[in-house]
């Protein structure tokens, strides 16, 4: 049970040396996600829709 405790402790100590982000700095983070996201998904859908075609030519 000790080994427990000691473990919480450490745990709860590491989180208080954590710089958490401000809300702006989180926000844009998020945005950043969100966009690269949206163009990655699109990229792969348009490269999908030619593979599609290009294999409907050949069959």
């Amino acid at each position: 049970m000790k080994k427990i405790i000691q473990f919480w402790k450490e745990c709860m100590g590491e989180l208080r040396k954590v710089v958490w982000p401000s809300r702006s700095e989180a926000v844009a983070s998020v945005k950043v996600v969100l966009v690269s996201t949206i163009v990655i998904a699109l990229l792969l859908g348009l490269l999908d829709l030619a593979f599609t075609e290009a294999l409907r030519l050949i069959f």
